[in-house]
């Protein structure tokens, strides 16, 4: 089988396809085959290898694992002694190791059925960018029907999803995006969407109870402005491509920023549960949400769907099909 992998950190050409054997699964273990996968800005981190990725054991000098690709969904083509929901032939998504290849090992905890109604382009681009907005909302912003949301950064992966999830909960949802991203918040359901071109969205005479920061393009100071006494600040990203301490700078001025300071400000990394998977399922089963996809790569592309990321300006989720 043909996967992806870098022995060097760089830019996206050091990423080369190889023939290897399909992995060996252990008894927990599904082996899938891959039919589509995505790429998100963990991908595109591990490639280029920043510092302040490097710090987080990922390997100093040259990875330690070279493998790529977490997203995936595909047929589940054989499974360990001890999984008990899915046979050979079911269709799931969920994450996997290595899942930028024909085959990938997946834990059973990592998997969900794919609902019929969905692709597995639209599935695979579901687990990390959805399930970061799903946690962020309902975890860490804790949201509540009638609550006020506002979405810095409504436009990529993981904002697609969180317009659709904030509206799904009950929320009253303002999206902040680029011109040309406009009309596609308002399609997938924001109650009132800000062009940042046009208009600075901390002036906007709005509190809200949650801001969802993923493009981290304020400072806190301006942020409180659109804020209630109590407000959420829930950081998702920064600015990417991001240089010096990437993601890790905006946080940490950001939650500076914030001490003393009536509202609050969190930060945190995804968990990819089963649980959540199954809300997803849930919800994409009933067209509450779906996936919006912006380009569509073949695994011989993997170079071109990361540089196309690294651009910073995907709308939706990039996808890589086997």
């Amino acid at each position: 089988m043909k996967a992806a992998f870098h022995e060097r950190y760089g830019p996206p050409d050091v990423v080369e396809l190889r023939d290897v054997d399909k992995p060996a699964i252990e008894d927990h273990q599904v082996l899938v085959r891959v039919h589509a996968s995505s790429v998100n800005p963990v991908e595109w981190y591990g490639v280029s290898g920043p510092w302040f990725v490097r710090l987080f054991g990922t390997g100093i000098r040259r990875p330690k694992d070279p493998r790529v690709g977490s997203d995936l969904a595909g047929r589940v083509e054989a499974v360990g002694s001890d999984v008990k929901e899915f046979r050979p032939g079911d269709e799931v998504f969920g994450t996997g190791g290595a899942a930028w290849a024909e085959y990938a090992a997946a834990r059973e905890v990592r998997l969900v059925p794919k609902p019929a109604n969905v692709s597995f382009e639209e599935a695979a681009a579901v687990p990390i960018a959805a399930l970061t907005a799903l946690q962020a909302l309902r975890d860490h912003g804790q949201v509540q029907p009638g609550h006020k949301v506002l979405i810095n950064g409504a436009s990529g992966g993981v904002g697609t999803y969180a317009v659709q999830i904030a509206k799904a909960l009950g929320a009253e949802v303002t999206a902040v995006c680029s011109t040309r991203n406009v009309e596609q918040a308002r399609a997938l359901g924001a109650d009132r969407v800000v062009d940042y071109t046009q208009e600075d969205f901390t002036k906007l005479d709005v509190k809200h109870d949650l801001l969802i920061d993923i493009a981290g393009s304020k400072p806190f100071s301006k942020l409180r402005r659109v804020l209630t006494p109590e407000a959420k600040v829930v950081i998702v990203g920064a600015k990417f491509p991001g240089r010096g301490l990437g993601p890790l700078g905006h946080v940490v001025r950001t939650r500076l920023s914030a001490l003393g300071k009536s509202q609050t400000v969190k930060f945190f990394m995804a968990r990819i549960t089963k649980e959540d998977l199954a809300v997803m399922h849930g919800l994409l089963d009933g067209g509450k949400v779906k996936s919006v996809i912006d380009k569509t790569y073949e695994l011989s592309q993997v170079d071109d769907a990361l540089r196309y990321l690294g651009e910073g300006h995907a709308r939706g989720k990039v996808v890589i099909t086997m």
